[in-house]
């Protein structure tokens, strides 16, 4: 039995007594045991934080770039070794996995395209005469130390997307990895150090809920980049005092398809995008409106791919769809189905789970009140109701408390900029599933999906802050 992976405190390896087993979600085996950070652990990681931005902050433009790109060719490296530990840490299946660390080298690269695009501005102030010979100088400086919390779907690019903006800004960096998935958190650590980014700069700290609410408060964390669940999400910035902070949180997707869409087209991507990752991604497609000219035939192409899609142990190369991340999450969402089912809907595939494992469900004649449509199911579910009108669909989808990604599968130019108008939320797709990310896009969501845009330059934004210099040339 191989000894509790340490985690890292301003560059250096730590062991505790406290440990935390990580399991597969498919089989409930032991992946790994990691040591638990604690109170003097994480005082300790604030501290060098501070230290390590001091150096941080001074590297110049070459040497961030020179970094991010060695940490890219480090993942490039290790790719392999990670996609299995996301696959088996995550439940995520092979595919996914590796695609996932393919990505990750992408938002890395492009963190260090945008370290050399940290422009600035001059600025004529000589608007009065009383400000004659007066020019300013405005360029962005980083924060200091940026606080991570990532969560279990995308357990390695989200960290990345939060650690290659912070790197390339300049600032200190804090990761606290999920609880379900902190081994990958854990590698990154690791190679960003070997990457050579100052090592006091550099802290991943497995720990429990209260210690990451302790860093929370801590008035010498600067910038809070946050990845989960609403409801933790606006918990955290109410604690979190005065510091900047940065949300990506949770929706409940919705994709209108027109009568003149490409029926297969968006049949194929409506199923990738609500049963990839077993459904528990952020703009997963949850809500499909399809026009009722073509309700029928769409609904029926759904099916049949729907019906294609292997389930099982994610290991295999052959599974299109793996386990939740707990049965408990397994269970939630059975229940959801349950109660919808109670309420007049109809199951026309799925809607059963075993153990975590929770068959691609489709539900049709479901009531936007009912929860399987007006909350996060972050579940294989998707629901599929008619609509006569685009404008009602619109207003249809747009009736949620979430706003992060919509999608709209038109021909029609007028009807994609009267959803671009309309659409209550952050990013309007069309023709694709609002499950579309690419990792350069400004990304984020309006109402209780979040504040603020991720993607690294707009991230960069966010960990950075103008300072301005007022220049008097004197005679």
């Amino acid at each position: 039995m191989t000894d509790p992976r340490p985690f890292l405190v301003g560059g250096e390896w730590r062991a505790s007594e406290t440990t935390l087993d990580v399991r597969s979600p498919y089989d409930d085996s032991l992946v790994g045991t990691v040591c638990l950070a604690g109170a003097t652990d994480i005082e300790d990681a604030v501290r060098f934080a501070q230290h390590g931005f001091g150096r941080a902050r001074r590297l110049p433009t070459h040497e961030r770039i020179r970094v991010l790109r060695r940490l890219a060719g480090l993942i490039d490296i290790w790719k392999d070794e990670i996609a299995e530990t996301i696959t088996r840490e995550a439940g995520k299946t092979a595919a996914l996995a590796r695609a996932e660390v393919e990505r990750a080298v992408e938002t890395v690269l492009l963190s260090a395209e945008e370290a050399g695009r940290i422009y600035g501005e001059v600025i004529p102030l000589d608007l009065t005469p009383a400000a004659a010979g007066r020019t300013g100088y405005l360029r962005r400086v980083p924060l200091g130390t940026v606080l991570a919390i990532t969560p279990f779907n995308f357990p390695f690019n989200l960290a990345c997307h939060k650690i290659g903006p912070a790197v390339a800004a300049g600032n200190a960096v804090i990761l606290r990895p999920s609880s379900k998935t902190p081994l990958s958190g854990l590698i990154l650590g690791e190679l960003l150090v070997e990457a050579g980014y100052p090592e006091e700069a550099v802290s991943v700290l497995p720990c429990t809920t209260d210690i990451a609410e302790w860093m929370v408060r801590d008035g010498r964390i600067a910038y809070l980049s946050f990845t989960g669940s609403p409801a933790v999400g606006w918990h955290l910035r109410e604690i979190s005092g005065r510091k900047r902070v940065g949300l990506e949180l949770g929706g409940n997707a919705a994709v209108i398809v027109d009568a003149d869409a490409d029926l297969p087209y968006a049949a194929e991507r409506i199923v990738q995008g609500g049963f990839s990752g077993a459904g528990q991604v952020c703009i997963s497609v949850q809500r499909v409106l399809l026009h009722r000219s073509v309700y029928a035939q769409c609904l029926e192409m759904i099916l049949e791919r729907t019906g294609a899609l292997r389930i099982g142990d994610p290991r295999d190369q052959t599974v299109d769809v793996g386990p939740m991340i707990s049965e408990e999450a397994a269970a939630a969402a059975e229940e959801k189905v349950r109660e919808a089912v109670s309420g007049g809907a109809t199951v026309l595939a799925g809607g059963k789970r075993a153990g975590t494992l929770f068959a691609p469900t489709i539900l049709t004649d479901t009531l936007p009140t009912m929860r399987v449509n007006a909350t996060e199911m972050f579940a294989p579910v998707i629901t599929i109701t008619p609509f006569d009108d685009f404008a009602a669909a619109l207003a249809l989808a747009n009736d949620s408390p979430f706003g992060l990604q919509t999608g709209i599968f038109t021909n029609r130019l007028e009807r994609a900029f009267h959803a671009f108008d309309e659409c209550e939320a952050g990013t309007l797709v069309v023709n694709d599933v609002p499950t579309f990310r690419t990792d350069a896009m400004p990304y984020g969501g309006v109402k209780a999906s979040g504040l603020g845009r991720e993607g690294p330059r707009y991230a960069i934004e966010g960990m950075t802050e103008p300072r301005l210099m007022v220049l008097n040339r004197r005679g």
